[in-house]
């Protein structure tokens, strides 16, 4: 009898050993799963933010945006170069100026940018001439520069603002009718067809 009571007792031992030991495993790879779903979301988060931030070299070349001025006619056809350079004098990456040219006037094609000469549709402000609510340029190249110290000096550093989905409501806000969704989805597919190589959007 006290062999039996000996098994009894050890094979009652075993089974609670075994279901402590085997409890918590279900409960550890649920998770491991939760937070390898967590940091795959992080870094997708991650890199979707850096992607389109607009502070950095050019993405694009000088040449390559005359092709794409010149292929959707505008009057800014072989201005590249300017588009080129003030992007790397104020350290934003061309490829968002040509992108919001694209969006506000079909690169000068439409709208009082035909006659402002302005890459962005930029309201008048104390210091600028006027056309019907918007500053006006003597140039292309004028228009140019001022856009990118706009963005560098005031989004940039002056609101800490540097991706396109942190800068567009901003720049171009609901409450001034505009889809806001749609423009930074047009400015981020411009933007990734032109860094691939192809010229029209």
């Amino acid at each position: 009898m006290p062999k039996v009571r000996g098994k009894r007792s050890y094979r009652s031992a075993g089974r609670r050993g075994r279901f402590r030991v085997g409890f918590p495993y279900p409960y550890i790879a649920v998770a491991i799963v939760i937070a390898g779903i967590l940091v795959a979301w992080w870094i997708a988060n991650l890199n979707q933010s850096h992607a389109y931030t607009v502070v950095g070299q050019p993405s694009i070349q000088a040449d390559f945006i005359n092709r794409v001025l010149d292929y959707y006619g505008s009057p800014a056809r072989d201005k590249g170069q300017a588009l080129y350079d003030y992007g790397v004098k104020y350290g934003i990456d061309p490829a968002y100026a040509l992108a919001f040219f694209m969006h506000e006037s079909s690169f000068g094609t439409t709208g009082v940018a035909r006659v402002t000469h302005s890459l962005g549709n930029i309201r008048a402000s104390a210091g600028y001439k006027n056309y019907d609510g918007y500053r006006l340029y003597r140039t292309w190249e004028e228009g140019f520069e001022d856009w990118y110290k706009l963005i560098a000096q005031q989004y940039v550093a002056q609101w800490k603002l540097t991706t396109v989905d942190q800068i567009v409501p901003v720049y171009a806000p609901s409450s001034d009718n505009n889809d806001v969704a749609a423009y930074i989805q047009a400015v981020k597919t411009a933007v990734d067809r032109w860094r691939g190589g192809i010229v029209q959007v």
